[in-house]
């Protein structure tokens, strides 16, 4: 599979920014490294282009008439390789160099045809639908590994996505012009499309993983028959004799739950695929009770964690090496598999990524990672120059999983 050609650009203009990406797609396009003919677009803009949406896609297919499938949405800040855009009118494209028999596009206005066998999927979701994680979770068990990737669109306008195939003319789409708001969309990718996906949730466990023995309703008692409170304070080292302390550390930990079959922490120290991280919102002394922003159910497991700059950093550097690893041949010596030099970063086929798609929570970003754009750099010095675009995301996907704080990286092979 050849490089995804790909393009990013800001301007106050849409049209100006657009013509910007459109000439780094044409001047890839023509390079025998990338794909020349592809069909599958990806598109990702800001909340300042929201209200040009169509005109938007629209422009970029009218310009791209060989790309017939769109699909992508709206952030508050989007990603590319080695940049974010935060707080500014920009977009961003990569295509996809996809056999046509091997993905579909599907929305609200066509959903995802019965007789496609999905093996996995993007997802962009509307976080005002009604039911939403449910609506992920029934369109994971859609797909034969259960295992989507994507995120909630972000704005401060208007919430779109963009999701269209053949241009309009295939069956459910009608006249739809592409763009919509509310509900599910996405590109469903069938068994051939070889992909790699992690989640970085960016927190390190502080104390043990624990058994929710007592709970109610979003309360949690009792952890290994002990008052979760004191378990909490345990793990900080913390005690309500110094209250300033302990609620400067109260401030700075969340929990990472999973369910009972599911292992929390994992060999490495880092919490699981399956760990999900709610905020603590509040403690009931009288109880000794912690509450958190997620009904908890007794037998699930619990671990206190923290998130912060060094464990954010740490995190996503460990699934970018958990990515490299599965993707070089065994072949290959440790010392050019480990290196990160920009010699490694050139875009090569044997690199065997073709492109990236990042999503990140909009809490994330430069500030958290120590800068602007170094969370997308630590990315690029791991992965090299790979094609890659993204997006900032209200909440993050990954297999049937709703997140937060967190940041999914899928690579194609």
């Amino acid at each position: 599979m050849k490089l995804f050609p790909f393009g990013h650009a800001t301007h106050p203009q849409w049209q100006m920014a657009a013509g910007l990406v459109l000439a780094q797609l044409r001047a890839q396009m023509a390079l025998p490294d990338y794909a020349s003919a592809p069909t599958l677009g990806l598109l990702y803009i800001t909340d300042h282009y929201a209200s040009q949406a169509q005109d938007i896609l629209d422009h970029v297919s009218a310009e791209l008439p060989e790309v017939t499938d769109w699909s992508g949405t709206v952030g508050v800040g989007i990603a590319s390789s080695n940049v974010e855009y935060f707080d500014e009118p920009a977009l961003a494209v990569m295509l996809l160099n996809v056999p046509s028999d091997q993905y579909r596009v599907f929305s609200g206005v066509a959903p995802l045809p019965a007789g496609f066998r999905a093996h996995t999927a993007l997802v962009h979701a509307d976080a005002a639908t009604p039911d939403v994680a449910e609506l992920i979770a029934e369109m994971a068990d859609r797909t034969a590994t259960g295992y989507l990737f994507g995120g909630l669109a972000s704005s401060r306008r208007e919430v779109v996505q963009f999701a269209i195939g053949g241009n309009g003319n295939l069956g459910g789409h009608g006249k739809a012009g592409g763009v919509f708001s509310g509900g599910l969309s996405g590109v469903a990718f069938g068994e051939g499309v070889d992909l790699v996906s992690r989640v970085t949730q960016g927190c390190q466990p502080v104390g043990a993983a624990r058994s929710i023995t007592r709970c109610e309703g979003n309360l949690v008692k009792e952890l290994d028959g002990e008052p979760a409170l004191d378990v909490l304070f345990d793990d900080l080292q913390v005690s309500l004799d110094e209250p300033q302390a302990a609620m400067a550390a109260l401030r700075s930990t969340l929990a990472g739950l999973s369910q009972a079959s599911e292992d929390v922490v994992s060999r490495t120290g880092n919490f699981g695929a399956d760990v999900v991280v709610r905020h603590i919102i509040g403690i009931d002394p009288q109880r000794s009770g912690v509450a958190l922003a997620s009904k908890v159910e007794e037998g699930m497991r619990l671990a206190f964690c923290q998130r912060n700059m060094e464990a954010a950093r740490a995190d996503l550097v460990r699934i970018c090496a958990e990515i490299r690893e599965e993707l070089e041949p065994e072949e290959l010596p440790l010392a050019v598999a480990s290196a990160l030099s920009e010699a490694l970063a050139a875009p090569s086929p044997e690199r065997r990524i073709a492109g990236a798609i990042y999503v990140s929570c909009a809490g994330r970003g430069g500030p958290h990672f120590g800068g602007p754009s170094a969370e997308l750099q630590i990315v690029r010095r791991a992965l090299g120059d790979v094609p890659l675009v993204g997006f900032f995301a209200g909440g993050e996907i990954a297999r049937g999983h709703l997140y937060g704080y967190t940041g999914v990286l899928t690579v194609f092979r």
